[in-house]
């Protein structure tokens, strides 16, 4: 099976979940003996390890510091769909699979859907809300005044400007939570829970309770960052662990945040894999603050699979599988004092840490890269009409 991928962002440029399980998929399918390639943006964030042959960065995205712009919307247009093009005409792919596009230009589904390619999309975030409304392109021919330009303006330009998502793809969400708020008919509709890669399934021993904190993933306001830098005010001895990169503006106000509590918050950057390992081992518990409906959360699965106690708000589909009081506390997005309450609840309670670790690690065992990555290929294979084959590794 040929599949060419495509998404806004893939490592080793930038490691957040999406794209760490986009790279999973991919290594995988390589791994069954499908030709697979990635296409994804120029985006660069200074990280100097080469990529691989099959990887593409062309595409060009709306997405700055602090947002999305508008400028360029022709040209940015016009040549991701060329770079699109070119690639399809190269690889002639059986099949193509969407992963996040947010900040990119979304009549590229478009473009693949009216020549015939059967399309899978894997939606990890809401993408196909806001998709379309940071797409400058997009947005240029969408309103009633508007639309009517639309055939004259894809004549012009000769790509498309308009998208029917509702065909576009298949669609395979992380969640039923995302799921539910997509607007995508239930018939072109499935779920699969992304998991967490098995060298993280490896309990470590707890040690003694000594009020170490650690938070790991994006430098994002609506991440919740600023709630545990809060929350340290009521736990003085704590010292928290700030694991992750972004945003530069959000770094700046957590570090001016972080302050007044001297060396108690340690900002880490953004940790590999064997470095985040070694990160939940020295760590007493993980909290997962976020603010925002999440829509799934590998972190706190991560975390449970290292044998540490959560501390999370359970927002969007990490609901799905947080259960307060079972595999972990629960607390209300944006309550720095209820956060602090629990941190204190946990290092008073031996038996309620050694319930977490083990429901915990039960949780985890059950969501693992392996079965998404097995669930990604049966999709694809089936947009394309074939069934799981028995193939070879690629040497």
């Amino acid at each position: 099976m040929r599949v060419l991928t495509v998404g806004n962002m893939y490592p080793p440029q930038h490691h957040g979940g999406y794209e760490l399980v986009w790279q999973s998929a991919v290594e995988h399918l390589r791994s069954r003996g499908h030709d697979v390639r990635v296409l994804t943006t120029d985006h660069d964030e200074g990280v100097a390890d080469p990529d691989p042959a099959y990887v593409s960065r062309a595409l060009r995205w709306h997405w700055v510091p602090g947002g999305f712009e508008d400028s360029r919307r022709f040209r940015v247009a016009r040549h991701n769909h060329q770079v699109l093009r070119e690639q399809i005409a190269d690889l002639r792919p059986d099949v193509v699979s969407w992963w996040s596009m947010g900040g990119l230009t979304m009549t590229l589904l478009e473009d693949v859907r009216r020549r015939g390619i059967p399309a899978v999309a894997f939606v990890h975030d809401d993408w196909l809300l806001y998709g379309p409304k940071v797409d400058p392109w997009l947005r240029l021919f969408t309103g009633p005044r508007r639309s009517r330009f639309a055939r004259l303006g894809e004549r012009i330009a000769g790509i498309p400007t308009r998208v029917d998502l509702s065909r576009a793809a298949d669609y395979v969400f992380v969640s039923e939570f995302t799921r539910d708020r997509s607007g995508i008919p239930s018939d072109r509709t499935d779920v699969a829970n992304s998991g967490i890669h098995t060298a993280f399934l490896n309990p470590a021993e707890p040690g003694d309770w000594a009020w170490r904190l650690l938070y790991v993933g994006r430098l994002d306001e609506r991440k919740g960052v600023a709630t545990a830098v809060e929350a340290l005010h009521k736990v003085p001895q704590a010292v928290l662990t700030v694991a992750g990169g972004g945003d530069d503006r959000e770094r700046q106000r957590l570090t001016e945040l972080a302050a007044p509590r001297g060396d108690r918050v340690v900002f880490a950057g953004q940790l590999d894999r064997p470095g985040l390992i070694a990160a939940y081992e020295a760590t007493d518990a993980v909290v997962f603050p976020v603010r925002w409906d999440e829509p799934w959360g590998l972190v706190p699965l991560e975390a449970m699979a290292k044998g540490r106690p959560v501390v999370a708000t359970g927002r969007g589909g990490s609901g799905e599988y947080l259960r307060d009081g079972d595999n972990c506390l629960l607390f209300p997005a944006g309550n720095a004092d209820a956060l602090a309450a629990a941190v204190h609840r946990l290092a008073g309670d031996p038996k309620l840490r050694e319930r977490l670790r083990d429901e915990g690690v039960r949780t985890a065992s059950g969501h693992l890269a392996t079965g998404f990555d097995a669930a990604v290929e049966r999709s694809l294979l089936a947009a394309t009409g074939e069934s799981v084959p028995h193939a070879a590794a690629v040497p």
